[in-house]
């Protein structure tokens, strides 16, 4: 049996993989994802897209 880096354990995900550039820009700060709790950058549970919490309290016009 293969360990996976990344998935889902009783619902919570988890991402064990070295962050890149482009994971971290995807999960702090993505605009085209309309969740407020994305999946965390690197390790279990969730983390914030900063992205969407600016453009529900109206900050990024």
């Amino acid at each position: 049996m293969r360990k996976t880096r990344q998935g889902t354990w009783l619902g919570i995900p988890y991402d064990w993989r070295r962050p890149t550039r482009q994971r971290v820009r995807r999960r702090w700060w993505n605009r085209d994802d309309h969740r407020i709790f994305t999946p965390k950058l690197m390790g279990w549970g969730y983390g914030i897209n900063l992205a969407e919490v600016a453009r529900r309290l109206r900050l990024g016009r």
